[in-house]
């Protein structure tokens, strides 16, 4: 049996960058920190990471070519310390969620030892395009193409 991918549908034009996001965000992480994705509104999201063990400073937040990276990295105070049992890690991690067109980071908060990063998708204004045809010579300059807003 043939794999088709989503770049080679013949209906699904200009979608080849799709398949590689969907490898990107398969390829990502160990799993840790655990967290959970939930639908607020229609168009709101919140992502929600348990960090136990991590201060504000520890972490950071980015967008990087449509790509949500969370990193946090704890200071290391083991110096200070001395240790009978550690069971407790303190590892960096880095986790990655890919960010649809339109999808913006609205803020992020700490609380109880969860990072809650809200998110909102714009929706965009319906455009509708008129495009006129020609006849004649493929070459010939075209018309110009008419926009017209929904609302």
């Amino acid at each position: 049996m043939t794999k088709i991918s989503f770049g080679a549908h013949p209906y699904l034009l200009g979608f080849e960058q799709l398949e590689r996001l969907v490898e990107r965000t398969a390829k990502s992480g160990d799993g840790y920190p655990p967290f959970n994705i939930e639908a607020v509104t229609e168009n709101a999201y919140r992502i929600t990471l348990a960090v136990a063990g991590f201060r504000e400073e520890d972490m950071s937040i980015t967008v990087e070519d449509r790509q949500l990276v969370i990193r946090g990295r704890q200071s290391d105070d083991s110096a200070e310390r001395v240790w009978l049992h550690r069971g407790i890690a303190s590892r960096a991690f880095q986790r990655s969620f890919v960010l649809a067109d339109g999808v913006e980071v609205g803020g992020a908060h700490m609380e109880h030892g969860l990072l809650h990063i809200d998110l909102h998708r714009v929706v965009p204004d319906t455009v509708v395009q008129t495009i006129p045809i020609r006849s004649g010579r493929a070459n010939a300059p075209a018309a110009p193409v008419k926009r017209i807003e929904a609302k």
